[in-house]
């Protein structure tokens, strides 16, 4: 069977460009020299594209990967990120994003349609993410202007608060009912949302937020990289009631990748295997149905299993997934099929 094209709902290769991890040129993402994302990687991998974060990194730039090492834990998370720094730094990799365009590298995709024809012609397709709203003024200007450069899908929140709301801590065990839900100005975000065609994105907000998110946006709920709660009680990963609320309104949940919220133990270990993926994978076909389901790896933003280590490496997912049982339509709709239908329900 040929395995199909992966679309993917989470990379954060932008910030690796920008801290100077991976170099934009043929040394870097234009050759084979990235870290997860690369032209030539994708190539081997079967990657076709997915969703490209602008995210503003704290002052400090903290990792909790060594922290998240530990049996349980609950890690302090940064301040809140100041509007002018913040929109600095998200048009900034906004505008390298436009340039690897420029370059041919990849197509800035403003609908499904554009996903689907990036896909027929092997143009890497990039949907242009925010995670985290720190960028966003509350006259939304900042917004029209990203909105215009070709944005099309935002999260209120990373994990630290926002204007707009709150996120959850990277804690373990826990729910992700940790605090308040959204502001007054965080519910007028998703209106504007809605009436832009933006996609409003689940993943990293807080049970709270995610309730508010539920009772007033008109579009399908969607987590781009979130795990099962059940099988992995991170705070980061959606609770079945979250769950039934997502397939209530036809929307999707990406599996991530990230070890930490696929392990039992919630540990940041690469040496998970695939069959953990495959457990959360048959959960959520089972609670969201086939057409629900997608991935969400958040390559170049976290620890994934050794067996995959970057999109090269995604035949090894594939490959597992066909011997656990899935046939061609339904490996089809998980690569990349749900996402292009929800993208044509949320996008116009």
């Amino acid at each position: 069977m040929k395995h199909p094209l992966i679309f993917d709902g989470h990379n954060d290769l932008l910030l690796q460009i920008q801290c100077g991890s991976v170099s934009a040129g043929e040394t870097g993402f234009m050759g084979a020299g990235g870290r997860h994302v690369d032209l030539i990687k994708a190539r081997t991998g079967g990657f076709a594209g997915g969703f490209f974060a602008i995210f503003v990194p704290d002052s400090g730039d903290a990792s909790f990967l060594e922290e998240m090492m530990a049996e349980s834990y609950d890690l302090p998370l940064p301040p809140a990120v100041a509007w002018p720094q913040a929109m600095q730094t998200a048009l900034a990799q906004a505008a390298t994003l436009i340039s690897l365009e420029r370059q041919g590298a990849l197509k800035i995709c403003r609908s499904a349609s554009d996903v689907r024809s990036a896909m027929e012609t092997g143009v890497m397709a990039a949907v242009m993410h925010m995670e985290g709203a720190e960028a966003i003024d509350p006259d939304f200007e900042t917004l029209e202007v990203l909105h215009a450069a070709g944005l099309r899908s935002l999260g209120p929140v990373w994990s630290r608060p926002t204007i707009y709301g709150h996120g959850v801590p990277f804690r373990f065990p826990s729910g992700p009912d940790t605090g308040p839900g959204l502001t007054a100005d965080g519910l007028r975000l998703v209106k504007k949302c809605n009436e832009m065609n933006i996609l409003v994105d689940l993943s990293h907000l807080n049970e709270a937020g995610f309730w508010d998110v539920a009772r007033h946006s008109t579009k399908p709920l969607v987590a781009t990289h979130s795990n099962a709660h059940a099988l992995c009680p991170h705070s980061r990963n959606l609770t079945v009631r979250q769950l039934h609320a997502i397939r209530d309104s036809d929307g999707i949940v990406g599996l991530n990748f990230a070890v930490a919220f696929l392990r039992k133990d919630g540990r940041m270990k690469a040496d998970t295997p695939l069959a953990r993926m495959l457990e959360h994978l048959d959960y959520l076909i089972d609670i969201l149905g086939e057409d629900r389901v997608g991935l969400g790896s958040d390559f170049d933003g976290a620890t994934v299993p050794d067996a995959i280590k970057d999109v090269a490496g995604l035949p090894a997912l594939r490959k597992a997934m066909q011997t656990h049982g899935y046939g061609r339509e339904l490996m089809a709709k998980l690569c990349h099929g749900n996402w292009l239908r929800v993208l044509e329900q949320t996008l116009g």
